[in-house]
């Protein structure tokens, strides 16, 4: 599925996505690709933009993926996600690689060790709380298990960058108690509705 970029009005993401495209075509290892866009989404939050509020409203009910951009082959996508206060994910992997940068408010994020052993309770690793204008790794394929939430007063807007289409790719959830594991896919909203994710 190609989803129709709405980054044209933002200059600061028409200069990401250039700079992710030239990148992705270099064919580098995953731990020097996400430290590279890392670094860009670093600079680009660094210089500040504005996002139309089509994309950073919050949903009442759930947490919401708003694309701002998905590559016509789906090798990246760039997503807008809002937390309203309160709201949180479960706990979820994401089979492929992703950076998320804080536009605005605050996310905490709980990591997890990837199970090795199927059924078995989840092992905690530690919270993070990441505000305005930080960035982090959130997760390589040998690293992918974590839960975000709202942390703040105001809802959490940020700038997810992942190695695929995000709204259509097959992800695990677990019951970090159990270990259980079920499949979603997260799907996009839509800017000009409140579509659930």
């Amino acid at each position: 599925m190609t989803v129709v970029p709405v980054t044209t009005d933002v200059p600061e993401l028409a200069e990401l996505v250039a700079t992710l495209e030239s990148l992705i075509a270099l064919g580098l290892p995953e731990e020097e690709l996400t430290r590279r866009v890392a670094d860009e989404l670093t600079e680009t939050l660094a210089r500040g933009f504005e996002l139309d509020e089509s994309v950073t409203r919050p949903d009442p009910d759930r947490y919401v993926m708003y694309p701002l951009h998905v590559a016509a082959d789906g090798s990246f996508s760039i997503a807008s996600a809002v937390w309203n206060v309160g709201q949180g994910t479960p706990v979820h992997g994401h089979e492929t690689w992703g950076v998320v940068g804080i536009h605005s408010g605050v996310e905490v994020e709980t990591r997890f060790a990837k199970p090795t052993v199927p059924d078995e309770p989840l092992v905690q690793l530690g919270t993070e709380e990441w505000g305005a204008g930080e960035v982090t790794v959130c997760c390589t394929l040998d690293d992918d298990v974590h839960q975000v939430r709202c942390g703040g007063d105001v809802p959490v807007v940020g700038i997810h960058v992942y190695g695929a289409d995000i709204g259509t790719l097959r992800r695990r959830s677990y019951v970090p108690e159990t270990g259980e594991v079920s499949w979603f896919v997260s799907t996009w909203a839509r800017p000009d509705e409140r579509s659930v994710v």
